[in-house]
């Protein structure tokens, strides 16, 4: 009796160390490399090269461009711009989505590209801003 539960538990755990190794193994196969290049490194001196500069989008504030600012955005018709217009200002850029101005589809496709810039102490500058603009 005590030699079977003893080849019992060999056998469990030699089973659960090799599902465990197979799956290490796995995981490692599928998990992505980075990659390299001849231009990684200068010379032969291996000091690596600077990364190239992502492209900087300019990102359309929502608190005070244009209709036709808002337009070029995709998937804003005339109508929503004529929405987010109308509903200025906005504390967040979520609050497109959260206040139903535009659907859930056109601000996945829009949220990387606007921002809801807040306004300053200055009255004057806040009145400017959150002046309707068509």
């Amino acid at each position: 009796m005590k030699f079977s539960s003893i080849k019992t538990t060999c056998i469990t755990l030699t089973l659960l160390l090799s599902t465990s190794l197979c799956t290490a193994a796995d995981s490692q196969a599928s998990a992505p490399k980075p990659a390299t290049n001849k231009t990684e490194t200068s010379g032969q001196s291996g000091i690596a090269a600077k990364p190239k500069a992502v492209p900087k989008v300019k990102l359309v504030d929502i608190n005070s461009a244009k209709k036709a600012e808002l337009k070029t955005l995709p998937g804003v018709s005339d109508a929503e711009a004529d929405k987010i217009i109308g509903g200025r200002p906005y504390g967040s850029k979520a609050h497109l989505l959260t206040h139903n101005i535009v659907s859930a589809a056109v601000y996945d496709g829009l949220k990387g590209l606007v921002i809801a810039k807040q306004p300053t102490n200055d009255a004057g500058k806040n009145a400017e801003l959150y002046k309707n603009k068509k």
